[in-house]
């Protein structure tokens, strides 16, 4: 169900990663939409990609097994980013649709990782997803797409859930020859973030930030400050 939402992304993804070097880490790694991009993009790089969820760690796994390339490249880290055995220097990392997945304590460990291991030139390619502030999101299909005689949705809503979070509760449905077949729903905290405070937190660790692509897609290149 990303996959048109990857449509818009790797071309702007590709263009920010234009120039930058090894090793990577992709955060959040998920199926594996953004490793095709990085590997594309930086050739030949090291890939260090961190996966906690284990049902999506085994489609990413699968994506780089089938790929002798990927295969030769590419380390699969069962763990979250906190708590990945990383390189000591980076020359990249790539967060894409996961930042609101970290509470504030462990943005500003994010952001501290990044300023202690970038290599000179070395950049973070993250993007910022709506809402910036808590404030209700109401029942929206997201997503839906079609597999052989099944048709599958993705439906999410928000509510605030404190000063700098909401919670979203997705429902994933499935039907077969147009009869309901089944139905998921998950729950889960997010912890918004929006441009300004961003920049805050970045310039608290010598780190600066700019925009990078369409505006509606957010995307963000941080980099260290010059000294």
């Amino acid at each position: 169900m990303l996959a048109p939402v990857w449509t818009a992304l790797e071309p702007v993804l590709a263009e920010a990663l234009r120039g930058a070097s090894g090793p990577v880490v992709d955060v959040g790694a998920g199926g594996g939409h953004g490793i095709r991009v990085i590997a594309q993009a930086i050739p030949r790089a090291e890939v260090f990609a961190v996966e906690p969820s284990p049902g999506l760690r085994t489609v990413l796994l699968a994506r780089v097994n089938e790929d002798p390339e990927l295969r030769d490249r590419v380390t699969v880290l069962p763990s979250d980013l906190l708590q990945a055995t990383l390189p000591p220097r980076l020359g990249t990392l790539v967060a894409m649709n996961v930042i609101g997945h970290l509470d504030p304590t462990e943005r500003r460990t994010l952001w501290r990782l990044l300023a202690e291991r970038l290599l000179p030139g070395g950049r973070a390619v993250l993007n910022l997803q709506p809402p910036a502030e808590p404030a209700a999101v109401p029942h929206t299909r997201f997503s839906e797409l079609r597999i052989g005689r099944r048709r599958y949705e993705g439906w999410g809503r928000a509510e605030p859930a404190g000063p700098e979070q909401i919670t979203w509760h997705m429902t994933y449905r499935a039907f077969h020859d147009g009869e309901p077949a089944e139905e998921v729903e998950v729950e889960y905290t997010w912890w918004v973030l929006g441009r300004d405070r961003l920049k805050a937190e970045l310039a608290e660790h010598g780190l600066h930030v700019t925009p990078t692509g369409p505006t509606d897609l957010g995307l963000w290149c941080i980099t260290k400050s010059p000294m």
